[in-house]
């Protein structure tokens, strides 16, 4: 699979169109539960779940544009959604699609040296339970 449409929503706002790379990324937390029984292996369990989502996104100053939609969310807890594509209205088995909330702890309105694309590059972790969806 090639990656040429992937589906990028927080809060009410579809911001596919200003998205060139995104990474959705969850993790559980490795415990140590070695005990004597163990015989001389370490066990091991897992523990609570953490999720990020990293963007980046190409920036766009217009009124209704990608930093003015952002600024507004700075400090919030607000939805996100995303898919591989979205060339389907709903979810598949062959395009899942993940949900949940994510703190939007940053915002770097200018980033970037003469000559360079106008991006900013942005990383958010979740806030409770990430689902994933394929009906």
């Amino acid at each position: 699979m090639v990656l040429t449409a992937e589906q990028i929503v927080i809060g009410t706002n579809n911001l596919s169109q200003y998205v060139k790379k995104a990474e959705l990324g969850i993790e559980v937390e490795d415990k140590e539960v070695t005990n004597y029984a163990s015989a001389g292996w370490k066990e091991r369990i897992g523990g609570l779940k953490d999720g990020s989502l990293d963007i980046d996104f190409i920036q766009d100053f217009s009124a209704a544009g990608l930093d003015a939609i952002m600024w507004a969310k700075l400090g919030t807890v607000t939805t996100f959604a995303v898919r591989a594509t979205d060339a389907a209205t709903s979810t598949s088995t062959s395009n899942p699609g993940y949900t949940g909330n994510l703190l939007v702890k940053e915002w770097s309105p200018l980033q970037g040296s003469v000559g360079d694309e106008a991006t900013v590059g942005v990383s958010y972790p979740t806030s409770g339970a990430v689902t994933r969806t394929t009906s």
